[in-house]
Formats: structure tokens, sequence, C-alpha cells
């Protein structure tokens, strides 16, 4: 039986617009984002007619690219917890993480520098992204394999600076090494020392607070939840970096 034309011109269309978002993830990790899109869609072998049609503006299909990196990162996370052990499928899929971030360092930059993100359809895929790594952290924790004083967060910045290790070591076994290392810390102890708490030293008080993302001091509240950050400015920054760690954590 032979297919409707609609139909072969809808497939037509799905294999260019993949070929076209293959294409546009090696020319932004190879040579940044002021890739054109003429140069995009000869990369893709398609037309440049083609490429505005699915994607009229550049930022249209750099988000397309992240969303679809964080969506197979998704997937990922879904077929580690499918195929082994909570606790390696945690730390397997943070390792394959890293691996796939290399290269994707201008992505990234977009992300933490231009004021127009997040847009809806990458917040959505950081969303996603997000409850798949939650549901693999908790599931690692109540294994009793992982610390239960780290959050997503802190596994997410972790294994940000894990990438960065990796990216800026000379020696690439030595930076898997240190990778490695560095996620060991999420490990639960074999022995917790219960009810102690370290005090300050007589004499001496504790440091101000900082601002998480510039550094500044922050006044001390006296209720309430502690402050994060010195105003809007850097809690605006911190979230849109906040989507940085999804992509990174999806290659981005």
């Amino acid at each position: 039986m032979t297919a409707a034309p609609q139909d072969v011109g809808r497939a037509d269309a799905r294999r260019n617009r993949a070929k076209v978002l293959a294409a546009a993830a090696r020319a932004f990790d190879e040579h940044g984002l002021d890739v054109s899109l003429v140069a995009i869609a000869e990369q893709a072998g398609v037309g440049a007619g083609t490429v505005y049609r699915h994607f009229p503006s550049k930022e249209i299909l750099l988000e397309a690219v992240l969303v679809r990196q964080i969506d197979d990162r998704v997937d990922a996370a879904r077929r580690w917890a499918a195929r082994t052990d909570p606790v390696a499928a945690f730390f397997g899929f943070l390792l394959e993480v890293v691996d796939r971030s290399d290269g994707r360092k201008h992505a990234c930059d977009a992300l933490t520098t231009e004021t127009s993100w997040p847009r809806p359809n990458l917040a959505a895929s950081a969303r996603r992204f997000r409850q798949a790594l939650d549901e693999l952290l908790r599931a690692a924790q109540q294994a009793g394999g992982v610390r239960t004083d780290v959050s997503a967060d802190d596994v997410a910045a972790l294994t940000i600076g894990c990438a960065t290790i990796r990216a800026v070591h000379r020696d690439r076994n030595g930076g898997a090494r240190m990778v490695r290392l560095a996620l060991e810390s999420l490990r639960r102890p074999e022995s917790v020392t219960q009810g102690r708490m370290f005090r300050y030293a007589p004499g001496t008080l504790p440091t101000a607070p900082r601002c998480e993302e510039c550094g500044a001091r922050i006044e001390a509240r006296s209720t309430g939840r502690p402050a994060r950050y010195c105003g809007a400015t850097c809690r605006q920054r911190a979230h849109r970096r906040r989507l940085g760690p999804a992509t990174v954590l999806s290659g981005g």
C-alpha cells in the first residue's frame, strides 16, 4: 500500500528537522553561537529555506537543540533506573552526563549571559530533567548508597564542577579519575557520628553570610530562613543558571 503524499511529506519534514538539529548541535559545539543558519543548512545538507521553515531564528534553533539534548538525558536516566540497582544507576548516570558534556561550553554560556532565557520549552525540559535526577537520587538514598544530606541541586552543582574538571584536565584519564573521586563524596559514609555538632571556638564568631551568586556580604536576618542572595538581580541570575545545570548535565 502506497503512503499518502501528505504522510510522505510529514516524514520528510521530520527527517529534515532531525538533520538540522544534529548539524546545529555540532556547529554550536565546534564554532560557537556565531555560526550562521546558512552554514548550519549546508552542514545538514538541506536548503536554507528548510532551516528557516522549522526554526525562524537562531535562538529558536538553539532552544530546540538544548531541549533535545536535555530530553535525551531524561531518557538516559530512565534507562539507567531500569537496568541496574539504584546506587549503580545514580552514579552511572552522573558519569554518563559528565562524559557527554565535553565540548558543550558555548550553549551553556548563552544560558548564563543572555537575559532572554529561560524560554518556555527549555524551562519545561529542565523541569523534566530535574525530576528524573531527583528520582534517581532519592532511590539511591533509600537504598543506603548515597548520603541523605544532599539535594538534587547539590548533585547538579557537583556534576557541573566535575564537567569543568574533565574539560580543563590535560590528561583525559586523569580527568576521569578526578571526576570519580569527586562523585565518591556523595556516597554514604559507613559510619556516622551521631549527636555531635561542630561549635565555634571560644572568642570567635561565625563569618557573615555571603551571596551564593556574587559573594557579597548579606545582612543577617533575625527571623525567617537565611537569605541566599543579596538581591533580586542575583536571585534571577541564579534562576537562569539553574537551567545551565540542566544543559550542562544534558550536554550544554
